[in-house]
């Protein structure tokens, strides 16, 4: 039995852990305290860090408060409206081109003089047989320079 009591205990340890680690949102659900957003909850205006390398499955990312200095900004957030899953490798581009409607209106500048690139995260292949349709689109700057404040009708 003292070993079910290690394991329980352990558990509610990584439980305690896990929301010491996510992100704090304030009312209007701007981050306020760093932390994890798990992808999912990935929300418009969200700032966050990149997370080391860039796999296949990106399951969180690290959040950060607009405020500080940062590698990417959420500028859209998307469902993709397609019924099937692209055969030929081109989620990719179906992700791009559908954050590349969002960009201007966001940044306030055409997307070719602007030194902001676009990131996208998109659905695999296993995610889209469990109804995962979102894309999330996110800016950063081309010269590998931190954003510090929003992109938001920044012209850059």
């Amino acid at each position: 039995m003292k070993s079910w009591g290690f394991y329980i205990l352990a558990a509610i340890g990584f439980v305690i852990y896990g929301a010491a680690m996510d992100v704090g949102r304030d009312d209007s659900g701007a981050i306020v305290d760093g932390g994890n957003v798990d992808a999912f909850n990935v929300q418009m205006g969200d700032c966050f860090n990149d997370a080391g390398t860039f796999d296949d499955q990106i399951t969180s990312v690290p959040g950060v408060p607009c405020s500080e200095p940062h590698d990417n900004e959420t500028f859209a957030v998307i469902d993709l409206s397609i019924d099937d899953y692209p055969a030929d490798g081109n989620m990719y581009q179906l992700a791009y081109d559908a954050c590349m409607v969002h960009f201007e209106g966001f940044v306030g500048r055409e997307y070719k003089t602007s030194v902001l690139e676009i990131a996208t995260m998109y659905p695999s292949a296993e995610s889209w047989e469990q109804d995962d349709r979102e894309v999330i689109c996110a800016v950063f700057d081309v010269n590998a320079k931190q954003l510090v404040g929003s992109a938001a009708g920044s012209g850059l």
